[in-house]
């Protein structure tokens, strides 16, 4: 089994210092990518990084799994504060160049940076989780239904809430956390009409910073708590352990709902864990590695590749012994899911 080598990069320079160091014995920028094989594998993190507990380490864990099961050398490249496009597109050159493949880009913030890069590496696939805006012959589409998880998670929480009204942060308001807010709010409001849905992002774009920030995620969470939220549901990645951690702490009966990785299992959300209901998982890990293993097995996947209900791509996690005991609850999940993948329910994609 070989190591993965983790790359963290500041800036333009010395992303690209970085990346030269430690891919010594890599392929030359004329002939990357042409005979890889699979054999190397890399990530480029969102806004965040690894240890978000969330977005970015589902996509490492998926890494980790080609790396124990593939025996897939792999690294990862960091993201820097208040980075641009130009430095997304220097880390993706760079990991190319390196003789990578596939490289994957963890978020939608990589769009513009894969649609100028891959064109330049035929002969390398690159994945990009979460956009399918940008296309070609070499790029992967990794995108889910979100907004059929969320509507799992409005009904859960409908059922569970004492007070009526429920929460729902979103780091930043662009079209894909719109479709989190959107799922929840409609999941709610049709398992019980008269719950009052409290919404709220951390930023606007461009500010990315919601996805990033504990504080300001704490910070909503508790204003949301002061309204009598008893339920809260966080979309905004390293900020939601913020948010995480105001919920547990404002006492027994308000409940989180954890996003994107099963937060329950997070080790570094251990002290709050009593308090996470359940999450919205996707299967991020899986479809990491199911990109990594196609193209070591000389079959690339290209395209959008969409994870639903159906195919168990998003899902609520059922970790905590405190939701799973809620048999009610359970039951109207488990309906609510059927009527969705039956087409009985159309889940909206934005609110």
């Amino acid at each position: 089994m070989r190591r993965i080598t983790r790359i963290t990069t500041v800036g333009i320079a010395s992303a690209a210092l970085a990346l030269s160091v430690t891919a010594c014995g890599g392929k030359s920028s004329s002939d990357a990518g042409s005979d890889s094989g699979g054999d190397k594998a890399a990530i480029a993190y969102d806004i965040g990084g690894r240890g978000d507990q969330s977005f970015n380490d589902a996509a490492y864990a998926g890494l980790e799994k080609a790396e124990k099961d593939l025996d897939v050398q792999g690294s990862e490249a960091e993201p820097s504060d208040g980075e641009g496009d130009a430095d997304k597109v220097q880390r993706l050159t760079e990991l190319a160049r390196s003789g990578n493949n596939p490289v994957i880009g963890v978020g939608f913030a990589y769009a513009p940076a894969i649609k100028k890069v891959a064109p330049k590496f035929p002969k390398t696939t690159f994945g990009i989780i979460d956009d399918a805006s940008v296309t070609g012959d070499n790029i992967a589409n990794i995108v889910f239904n979100e907004e059929q998880g969320s509507y799992l998670a409005g009904v859960a929480a409908a059922k569970v809430t004492k007070s009526k009204t429920i929460g729902f942060i979103g780091g930043v308001e662009t079209p894909l956390i719109k479709k989190f807010e959107a799922g929840f709010i409609q999941g709610a409001k049709d398992t019980d009409a008269s719950v009052n849905v409290l919404p709220q992002y951390l930023t606007q774009p461009p500010d990315f910073g919601g996805f990033s920030k504990p504080d300001l995620g704490k910070a909503a969470a508790q204003g949301q708590l002061d309204k009598k939220a008893d339920v809260i549901y966080s979309a905004a990645g390293l900020a939601g352990s913020g948010a995480i951690e105001a919920v547990s702490k404002a006492g027994k009966g308000k409940w989180n709902i954890g996003v994107d990785s099963d937060q329950y299992q997070q080790k570094g959300l251990a002290p709050y864990k009593a308090s996470i209901l359940t999450s919205v998982t996707k299967d991020i890990e899986d479809a990491v590695f199911n990109l990594i293993k196609s193209v070591q097995d000389g079959k690339p996947q290209t395209g959008e590749i969409r994870y639903g209900l159906d195919k168990n791509g998003v899902a609520l996690s059922m970790s905590n012994p405190a939701f799973a005991d809620m048999k009610d609850v359970i039951a109207a999940v488990d309906k609510a899911k059927q009527d969705i993948i039956d087409g009985k329910i159309k889940v909206k994609t934005a609110p």
